[in-house]
C-alpha cells in the first residue's frame, strides 16, 4: 500500500511512535508531526492521502487542523482521534468534513477497519472519476463526424447551447444521431456529473406512460405494489432525453407542459408536489407542427419544448463524413473482433460512397459491423455487405445497363431520320436539315459521328 501516504499529527511522541511503526509494517509511506502547524506545512510541501491528529493540540483544535488543510487539498482524509470524555468534539469535526474518528488509547483493529474503508471509497470514487471521463470522452463534442459544413453548423450551435438551461428540440430521421448529440450536449453542460437518462416514447406502454414519466404511489393502480419514482425524478439535476416526443399522448402533454413551467411533477395516486431540477432535450423524426395542425400535439408544448431547435441532416446529405464515419467504425469493430489492420477494397468505397443510407449513420454503423465480421484477409469486398446494400448495386447497375441501352436506342432512331430526311431531299443537305429542324453544320456533325457516306444514302441495306 506504498501508494497511500499517511501523517500522523500528535504532540505525544509515544502515540506518534506506536501509530507509525504499527502503520509502516502495513506498508504504508507514514509522516508525523508534533503540532498542528508542522503538520500542515507537511501538507503543503508532500501528497498526503490521509490524515490522522489528535483533537487536543498545543497550537491548534482538531478542527482548526482539518479547516486549514481542507483548504489546501479537499481530497485528503481526516480521522479525529479524542479522548472518551470528548465524543462530542468528533462529532462536530464529521460536520465539518472528517470521514470518522478514533476514540483513545486507539484500538488498532479499529483503526485498521476505518483506514480499509477510507481506502476502499477512495478507489471507488477514482473509478467512478474514470467512468465519467471515459463518458465525456465518448460523448464529447468531438467525437461527432462532423467534416461537413452541415454538420459543423450542428456541433457549433450544440457547443453553445450547451452551457445553457435551455430547452433543446433534435430533429431528423431516424439513425441521424439524435441521442448521441443530447448526451453530448449533456457532457458539455454543468449538469455532466448527473444523471443522463433517456426515454424512448414510443418504447412505452400507452397505459403506463405517466407511470414511467412521472412515478407512482403504491396501489394507485393495478399492479403498483410499491412506490416508484419516474424518470424525471431519476433525472433530478440533471438531464431527461425524451425521444420521438411527438408520440407523447395528448393526455399526458398536458402535465408535461406543467413540468416545463414549473419544475414540479406529481407521481400518480398523488396530489403532492414534488420540485425537480431537470433540462429536458427532446428529439422527433417527424413534423411536430404538422402534428399540431392534425390536432395531435400541443401547440404551447412545442414552442416550450422548440426553445433551440437543432436539425440533424440525413447521411445522404453530408457525404463528406461518410468516409470519417467507415474509418471511425471500422477501427472500433476491429478492435472488437481482433481485426485491427482491416481495409475495404476500392469497389466497396466507391459503392458505399453512392449508397443512399436510408437508416443514416446507425445504418452505415451496422454495415460496417457486420462487414468487419465477415472479413477474410483483413479486406471488405462486395460480398462481406448486407443484402440492401449489394441490391443498391445490382439497381444501380441495371439503370446504367438500361441508360446505355437506350442511348443506343435513341441514336439508331437518329441514323434512320437523317437517311430518311436525305433521301427525300436527294442528299440536299441544307434541305434536310430544315426537315429534320436542325442546320446544315449540325447535320454534317451527325454524319461523320455516324460515318453516314453520301453513296450509303440509297443503300435500302443501312435501314
Amino acid at each position: 500500500m506504498k501508494d497511500y501516504s499517511i501523517l500522523i499529527i500528535d504532540d505525544e511522541k509515544s502515540q506518534r511512535d506506536i501509530l507509525s511503526g504499527y502503520l509502516r509494517k502495513k506498508n504504508f509511506q507514514i509522516y508525523s508531526a508534533s503540532s498542528g502547524s508542522e503538520g500542515i506545512e507537511i501538507v503543503n510541501k508532500n501528497l498526503i492521502d490521509i490524515v490522522l491528529s489528535d483533537y487536543k493540540m498545543p497550537d491548534k483544535t482538531g478542527i482548526e487542523i482539518l479547516e486549514e488543510i481542507k483548504k489546501i487539498n479537499p481530497e485528503i482524509n481526516f480521522v479525529i482521534i479524542t479522548a472518551y470524555g470528548t465524543i462530542e468534539n468528533a462529532v462536530k469535526a464529521m460536520r465539518l468534513g472528517a470521514d470518522d474518528y478514533l476514540a483513545k488509547p486507539v484500538d488498532l483493529d479499529e483503526l485498521d477497519l476505518i483506514i480499509e474503508r477510507i481506502i476502499e471509497k477512495k478507489n471507488l470514487k477514482s473509478e467512478n472519476m474514470l467512468l465519467k471521463s471515459q463518458l465525456q470522452d465518448k460523448f464529447k463534442i468531438s467525437s461527432i463526424i462532423s467534416y461537413s459544413a452541415k454538420m459543423q453548423d450542428v456541433v457549433n450551435l450544440a457547443v453553445r447551447v450547451a452551457e445553457s438551461k435551455a430547452t433543446v428540440l433534435i430533429s431528423g430521421e431516424s439513425g441521424v444521431g439524435k441521442e448521441v448529440l443530447a448526451k453530448s450536449i449533456h457532457y458539455l453542460s454543468q449538469r455532466k456529473d448527473k444523471p443522463f437518462v433517456a426515454v424512448n416514447i414510443p418504447a412505452l406502454s400507452v397505459n403506463l406512460i405517466e407511470s414511467e414519466l412521472f412515478g407512482h404511489e403504491k396501489g394507485s393502480f393495478t399492479g403498483a405494489e410499491k412506490m416508484r419514482k419516474g424518470r424525471f425524478e431519476l433525472a433530478d439535476k440533471g438531464t431527461i432525453f425524451l425521444d420521438e416526443v411527438g408520440d407523447i399522448p395528448m393526455s399526458v402533454q398536458v402535465k408535461l407542459l406543467r413540468v416545463l413551467q414549473e419544475q414540479q411533477i406529481e407521481r400518480v395516486g398523488s396530489t403532492e408536489k414534488i420540485n425537480i431540477d431537470v433540462r429536458i432535450i427532446a428529439a422527433t423524426n417527424i413534423d411536430l407542427e404538422k402534428r399540431i395542425k392534425e390536432g395531435f400535439f400541443r401547440e404551447d408544448l412545442f414552442y416550450r419544448l422548440n426553445i433551440v431547435s437543432i436539425k440533424i441532416p440525413p447521411l445522404r446529405e453530408r457525404r463528406e463524413d461518410i468516409f470519417p464515419l467507415i474509418d471511425l467504425f471500422i477501427k472500433k469493430f476491429g478492435k472488437e473482433n481482433s481485426k485491427e489492420n482491416i481495409e475495404i477494397s476500392k469497389e466497396v468505397a466507391d459503392l458505399l460512397i453512392k449508397y443512399n443510407y436510408p437508416g443514416n449513420v446507425r445504418e452505415l454503423e451496422n454495415i460496417i459491423e457486420r462487414s468487419v465480421v465477415l472479413a477474410r484477409n483483413n479486406i471488405i469486398t462486395l460480398n462481406d455487405l448486407p443484402m440492401s446494400v449489394k441490391g443498391f448495386a445490382e439497381e444501380k447497375k441495371s439503370i446504367e445497363t438500361n441508360s446505355e441501352n437506350l442511348n443506343e436506342q435513341v441514336e439508331e432512331l437518329e441514323k434512320k431520320l437523317i437517311y430518311d430526311s436525305l433521301k427525300k431531299t436527294k442528299g440536299n443537305q441544307t434541305q434536310a436539315g430544315k426537315l429534320l429542324g436542325i442546320t446544315e453544320r449540325n447535320l454534317r456533325y451527325k454524319l461523320k459521328k455516324y460515318g453516314i457516306k453520301f453513296s450509303n444514302i440509297y443503300d435500302d441495306s443501312v435501314e
